[in-house]
């Protein structure tokens, strides 16, 4: 792989899906283009993806953070310029006789990341380091604690308990 500043190439055969990683990019800008040009606080909301711009509302943004109806709920408030990503395993699954698969792989093994995280959220000063972080954390596994650091996190594992990392609010 070759990487320069403007330039990224791949082995033939290789595809690179930066869906996720759009879709994070396209809420930082949306959010800030408005709040420039309206002269408004905003708040952007995109599949699990968040980003604020402007003023937010007095005392933030409170941002209900819930991956299915029934899971565990939690609720964190944003500060102005703030943004918040979630990357789960539990929506988007397929299955076969005695495995369950989903689509976040581990770029190590070219297989689903190994099921330590159901879902994990992260709030950050923009939705693009949220993003990353949050899906870094579900490949990372065991480790995602120390990848996280002192980012403010919400790691759910399968069986629905929650990790709170980094400020998070219990």
């Amino acid at each position: 792989m070759k990487l320069s500043v403007r330039e990224l190439t791949v082995p033939d055969g290789v595809l690179l899906d930066l869906g996720a990683t759009a879709k994070a990019v396209a809420a930082d800008r949306a959010a800030a283009q408005v709040a420039d040009q309206l002269g408004v606080g905003v708040l952007v909301a995109l599949g699990g993806d968040i980003a604020t711009a402007g003023i937010a509302p007095a005392g933030g943004w409170d941002i209900l953070v819930q991956d299915r109806p029934g899971d565990p709920a939690d609720t964190i408030r944003l500060p102005a310029g703030a943004a918040l990503a979630t990357s789960s395993t539990a929506g988007r699954t397929w299955g076969r006789p005695g495995e369950q698969l989903h689509h976040i792989v581990d770029p190590a093994t070219g297989r689903p990341a190994v099921p330590v995280w159901r879902t994990v959220s992260v709030a950050a000063y923009s939705c693009l380091r949220a993003n990353m972080l949050s899906t870094a954390a579900i490949v990372r596994g065991h480790a995602a604690p120390d990848l996280l650091g002192k980012a403010p996190s919400r790691l759910v594992t399968p069986s629905l308990d929650v990790l709170r990392l980094g400020g998070w609010p219990a």
